[in-house]
Protein backbone atom coordinates (compact mmCIF):
# COMPACT_ATOMS: atom_id res chain seq x y z
CA UNK A 1 0.00 0.00 0.00
CA UNK A 2 2.85 2.47 1.01
CA UNK A 3 4.61 1.68 -2.53
CA UNK A 4 1.25 1.97 -4.26
CA UNK A 5 0.63 5.49 -2.79
CA UNK A 6 4.43 6.55 -3.42
CA UNK A 7 4.29 5.53 -7.30
CA UNK A 8 1.26 7.51 -7.33
CA UNK A 9 1.97 10.69 -5.42
CA UNK A 10 4.86 10.68 -7.93
CA UNK A 11 2.94 10.15 -11.05
CA UNK A 12 1.05 13.16 -10.17
CA UNK A 13 4.20 14.90 -9.78
CA UNK A 14 5.68 14.22 -13.19
CA UNK A 15 2.68 15.09 -14.30
CA UNK A 16 2.73 18.89 -14.56
CA UNK A 17 6.42 18.15 -16.29
CA UNK A 18 5.44 15.87 -18.68
CA UNK A 19 2.26 18.08 -20.05
CA UNK A 20 5.15 21.15 -19.99
CA UNK A 21 7.65 18.75 -23.00
CA UNK A 22 4.29 17.73 -24.41
CA UNK A 23 3.30 20.98 -25.15
CA UNK A 24 6.29 22.25 -26.35
CA UNK A 25 6.20 20.06 -29.48
CA UNK A 26 2.47 20.57 -30.42
CA UNK A 27 1.33 23.35 -32.51
CA UNK A 28 -0.34 26.68 -31.48
CA UNK A 29 -3.56 25.16 -32.32
CA UNK A 30 -3.10 21.80 -30.28
CA UNK A 31 -2.35 23.71 -27.28
CA UNK A 32 -5.50 26.22 -27.61
CA UNK A 33 -7.84 22.68 -27.79
CA UNK A 34 -5.91 20.64 -25.24
CA UNK A 35 -4.68 18.01 -27.62
CA UNK A 36 -3.42 15.34 -24.99
CA UNK A 37 -0.28 14.53 -27.66
CA UNK A 38 1.20 16.28 -30.59
CA UNK A 39 0.18 14.82 -34.32
CA UNK A 40 4.03 16.01 -35.03
CA UNK A 41 6.73 17.17 -33.33
CA UNK A 42 7.17 20.31 -33.99
CA UNK A 43 11.47 20.20 -33.14
CA UNK A 44 11.14 24.07 -34.43
CA UNK A 45 9.45 25.59 -31.53
CA UNK A 46 12.82 25.36 -29.55
CA UNK A 47 14.59 26.82 -32.47
CA UNK A 48 11.77 30.31 -32.65
CA UNK A 49 11.90 29.97 -28.49
CA UNK A 50 15.42 30.77 -28.46
CA UNK A 51 15.61 33.43 -31.25
CA UNK A 52 12.57 35.43 -30.01
CA UNK A 53 11.99 37.99 -27.74
CA UNK A 54 15.83 38.27 -26.65
CA UNK A 55 15.46 34.44 -25.01
CA UNK A 56 18.89 34.02 -25.66
CA UNK A 57 19.98 37.13 -24.14
CA UNK A 58 17.96 36.35 -20.75
CA UNK A 59 19.19 32.41 -20.76
CA UNK A 60 22.82 34.05 -20.95
CA UNK A 61 21.80 36.76 -18.27
CA UNK A 62 20.56 34.00 -16.05
CA UNK A 63 23.89 31.94 -16.34
CA UNK A 64 26.08 35.12 -15.23
CA UNK A 65 23.20 36.29 -12.26
CA UNK A 66 23.39 32.74 -10.71
CA UNK A 67 27.62 32.35 -11.03
CA UNK A 68 27.82 35.13 -9.17
CA UNK A 69 24.98 34.38 -7.04
CA UNK A 70 26.49 31.13 -6.41
CA UNK A 71 30.06 32.30 -5.63
CA UNK A 72 29.09 35.39 -3.29
CA UNK A 73 26.75 32.57 -1.14
CA UNK A 74 29.21 29.92 -0.88
CA UNK A 75 31.75 33.02 0.23
CA UNK A 76 29.92 34.49 2.42
CA UNK A 77 27.99 32.01 4.06
CA UNK A 78 30.79 30.05 4.51
CA UNK A 79 33.08 33.54 6.13
CA UNK A 80 30.11 33.36 8.58
CA UNK A 81 29.15 30.08 9.40
CA UNK A 82 32.55 29.56 10.81
CA UNK A 83 32.67 31.78 13.90
CA UNK A 84 29.17 31.28 14.65
CA UNK A 85 30.50 27.36 14.92
CA UNK A 86 33.98 27.24 16.13
CA UNK A 87 35.27 30.58 17.58
CA UNK A 88 33.51 31.93 21.31
CA UNK A 89 32.85 35.67 21.25
CA UNK A 90 29.84 37.14 23.42
CA UNK A 91 26.60 37.61 22.00
CA UNK A 92 27.59 34.69 19.47
CA UNK A 93 24.24 32.59 20.35
CA UNK A 94 22.03 35.65 20.14
CA UNK A 95 23.82 36.59 16.51
CA UNK A 96 22.48 33.17 15.80
CA UNK A 97 19.24 33.56 16.72
CA UNK A 98 18.50 36.69 14.67
CA UNK A 99 20.03 35.18 11.91
CA UNK A 100 17.44 32.40 12.23
CA UNK A 101 14.62 34.57 12.96
CA UNK A 102 14.98 36.03 9.64
CA UNK A 103 13.90 32.85 8.14
CA UNK A 104 10.59 33.41 9.44
CA UNK A 105 10.25 36.74 7.35
CA UNK A 106 8.54 36.52 3.89
CA UNK A 107 10.30 37.41 0.67
CA UNK A 108 7.61 39.50 -0.43
CA UNK A 109 8.60 41.44 2.87
CA UNK A 110 12.30 42.16 2.32
CA UNK A 111 11.68 43.53 -1.36
CA UNK A 112 10.69 47.07 -0.33
CA UNK A 113 13.69 47.70 1.82
CA UNK A 114 16.03 45.78 -0.14
CA UNK A 115 15.14 48.16 -3.33
CA UNK A 116 15.40 51.14 -1.27
CA UNK A 117 19.05 49.99 -0.17
CA UNK A 118 19.90 49.26 -4.23
CA UNK A 119 18.56 52.86 -5.21
CA UNK A 120 20.39 54.43 -2.60
CA UNK A 121 24.04 52.45 -3.47
CA UNK A 122 23.15 53.04 -7.33
CA UNK A 123 23.06 56.71 -7.04
CA UNK A 124 26.06 57.12 -5.22
CA UNK A 125 27.89 54.29 -6.66
CA UNK A 126 30.19 54.44 -9.62
CA UNK A 127 29.16 51.44 -11.06
CA UNK A 128 25.06 51.22 -11.62
CA UNK A 129 23.18 49.07 -9.29
CA UNK A 130 19.72 49.31 -11.28
CA UNK A 131 19.47 47.32 -14.55
CA UNK A 132 22.95 46.04 -13.84
CA UNK A 133 24.47 43.19 -12.22
CA UNK A 134 24.81 44.25 -8.77
CA UNK A 135 21.50 44.89 -8.10
CA UNK A 136 20.51 41.43 -9.11
CA UNK A 137 23.41 39.70 -7.41
CA UNK A 138 24.69 41.21 -4.42
CA UNK A 139 21.56 41.21 -2.06
CA UNK A 140 21.42 37.13 -2.43
CA UNK A 141 24.93 36.27 -1.68
CA UNK A 142 24.25 34.71 1.38
CA UNK A 143 21.12 33.50 2.93
CA UNK A 144 20.46 32.28 6.46
CA UNK A 145 19.53 28.63 5.88
CA UNK A 146 22.82 28.60 4.26
CA UNK A 147 24.22 30.26 7.42
CA UNK A 148 22.65 27.97 9.73
CA UNK A 149 23.28 24.84 7.15
CA UNK A 150 27.52 25.26 7.37
CA UNK A 151 27.56 25.91 10.97
CA UNK A 152 25.53 22.84 11.96
CA UNK A 153 27.80 20.83 9.77
CA UNK A 154 31.18 22.72 11.12
CA UNK A 155 29.85 22.29 14.50
CA UNK A 156 30.41 18.39 14.37
CA UNK A 157 34.16 19.01 13.36
CA UNK A 158 36.52 17.51 15.85
CA UNK A 159 38.34 19.91 18.07
CA UNK A 160 41.66 18.04 18.02
CA UNK A 161 41.83 19.06 14.54
CA UNK A 162 41.61 22.54 15.49
CA UNK A 163 44.17 21.87 18.44
CA UNK A 164 46.44 20.26 15.72
CA UNK A 165 46.13 23.11 13.51
CA UNK A 166 47.38 25.55 16.47
CA UNK A 167 50.79 23.53 16.75
CA UNK A 168 51.42 23.90 13.57
CA UNK A 169 50.80 27.69 13.81
CA UNK A 170 47.53 27.67 11.77
CA UNK A 171 45.08 30.57 12.93
CA UNK A 172 41.97 30.72 12.18
CA UNK A 173 41.46 31.73 8.15
CA UNK A 174 43.92 28.81 7.47
CA UNK A 175 42.29 25.77 9.25
CA UNK A 176 39.14 27.76 7.51
CA UNK A 177 41.00 27.32 3.90
CA UNK A 178 42.57 24.50 4.37
CA UNK A 179 41.09 22.18 6.66
CA UNK A 180 37.14 22.69 7.37
CA UNK A 181 36.94 23.91 3.71
CA UNK A 182 37.34 20.25 2.13
CA UNK A 183 35.51 18.66 5.34
CA UNK A 184 32.17 20.77 4.25
CA UNK A 185 32.03 19.38 0.73
CA UNK A 186 28.40 18.08 0.87
CA UNK A 187 27.45 20.65 2.60
CA UNK A 188 28.94 23.48 0.01
CA UNK A 189 27.70 21.48 -2.54
CA UNK A 190 24.09 21.85 -1.11
CA UNK A 191 24.24 25.40 -0.29
CA UNK A 192 25.49 26.86 -3.81
CA UNK A 193 22.67 24.24 -5.16
CA UNK A 194 19.77 25.59 -3.60
CA UNK A 195 21.47 29.18 -4.38
CA UNK A 196 21.51 28.48 -7.95
CA UNK A 197 17.87 27.38 -8.19
CA UNK A 198 16.73 30.50 -6.17
CA UNK A 199 18.49 33.03 -8.97
CA UNK A 200 17.42 31.05 -11.73
CA UNK A 201 13.99 31.11 -10.78
CA UNK A 202 13.88 34.75 -9.57
CA UNK A 203 11.06 36.73 -11.11
CA UNK A 204 10.04 39.01 -8.84
CA UNK A 205 13.25 41.32 -7.88
CA UNK A 206 14.80 41.42 -11.27
CA UNK A 207 11.00 43.13 -12.32
CA UNK A 208 11.40 45.43 -9.86
CA UNK A 209 15.18 46.52 -10.43
CA UNK A 210 15.64 46.26 -14.32
CA UNK A 211 13.35 48.22 -17.09
CA UNK A 212 15.97 46.75 -19.80
CA UNK A 213 16.32 43.22 -21.25
CA UNK A 214 20.46 44.26 -21.27
CA UNK A 215 20.38 41.82 -17.29
CA UNK A 216 16.89 40.17 -17.06
CA UNK A 217 16.96 37.03 -16.58
CA UNK A 218 15.18 33.66 -18.16
CA UNK A 219 12.43 33.45 -16.20
CA UNK A 220 11.53 36.94 -16.95
CA UNK A 221 11.81 36.18 -20.87
CA UNK A 222 8.73 33.88 -20.24
CA UNK A 223 6.69 36.01 -20.07
CA UNK A 224 7.37 37.49 -23.43
CA UNK A 225 5.72 34.84 -25.14
CA UNK A 226 2.24 36.23 -23.77
CA UNK A 227 1.02 38.31 -26.50
CA UNK A 228 -2.38 40.77 -27.04
CA UNK A 229 -3.30 37.65 -29.57
CA UNK A 230 -3.02 35.51 -26.44
CA UNK A 231 -0.40 33.17 -24.69
CA UNK A 232 2.06 31.23 -27.19
CA UNK A 233 1.93 28.32 -24.81
CA UNK A 234 3.69 26.05 -27.28
CA UNK A 235 6.73 28.32 -27.50
CA UNK A 236 6.47 29.56 -24.04
CA UNK A 237 6.62 25.55 -22.98
CA UNK A 238 9.36 25.09 -25.39
CA UNK A 239 11.14 28.12 -23.07
CA UNK A 240 10.37 26.82 -20.32
CA UNK A 241 11.77 23.03 -21.07
CA UNK A 242 14.66 25.30 -22.08
CA UNK A 243 15.10 26.84 -19.11
CA UNK A 244 14.36 23.59 -17.00
CA UNK A 245 17.71 21.91 -18.52
CA UNK A 246 20.14 23.79 -16.31
CA UNK A 247 18.67 22.83 -12.80
CA UNK A 248 18.21 19.30 -14.01
CA UNK A 249 21.24 18.77 -14.44
CA UNK A 250 22.92 21.05 -12.10
CA UNK A 251 20.94 18.51 -9.75
CA UNK A 252 21.69 15.04 -11.47
CA UNK A 253 25.24 16.48 -10.30
CA UNK A 254 25.33 16.89 -6.69
CA UNK A 255 22.02 14.84 -6.20
CA UNK A 256 23.97 12.31 -3.45
CA UNK A 257 25.88 15.45 -2.03
CA UNK A 258 22.57 17.14 -1.79
CA UNK A 259 21.52 14.57 0.39
CA UNK A 260 24.24 13.89 2.01
CA UNK A 261 24.42 17.77 3.31
CA UNK A 262 21.19 17.85 4.16
CA UNK A 263 20.89 14.49 6.39
CA UNK A 264 24.54 15.09 8.37
CA UNK A 265 24.10 19.06 9.19
CA UNK A 266 20.65 18.09 10.68
CA UNK A 267 21.95 15.13 12.77
CA UNK A 268 25.21 17.72 13.92
CA UNK A 269 24.86 20.40 16.45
Amino acid sequence: MTTASLIMAGVLAALPFVWMVMSSFMTRGETLRRAALPASLQWANYAVAWSEEDFGLYFVNSVIISVLVVGGTLLFSLMAAYPLARIRFPGREAIFVVILATLMVPETVTMVPNFLTVSGLHRVSPVPWLNNWPGLTIPFMTSAFSVFLLRQFMRGIPGDLWESARIDGAGHLRFLFQVVLPLCRAPLLTVGMLAFIGSWNALGWPLLVTNTPAWRPIAVGLQKFVTEAGPEVHLQMAGAVIATVPVLVVYALVQREFTEGISMSGMKG
